[in-house]
């Protein structure tokens, strides 16, 4: 719980943030970045294609 010191509110790191990071934000960007490399693919496969 915060706490106040000499008129300054004191608070740890994930207090300030009022969340902890988990491994889910890592897991939405590797899906992410991997989804979309697969969709450029197709695009270059269709439109680009010799």
């Amino acid at each position: 719980m915060a706490t106040k010191q000499n008129g300054h509110i004191v608070e740890t790191a994930t207090e300030a943030r009022q969340a902890e990071p988990g491994p889910s934000v890592l897991a939405l960007l590797s899906m992410s970045i991997g989804l979309a490399v697969i969709i450029l693919a197709i695009v270059w496969f269709v439109f680009f294609r010799v």
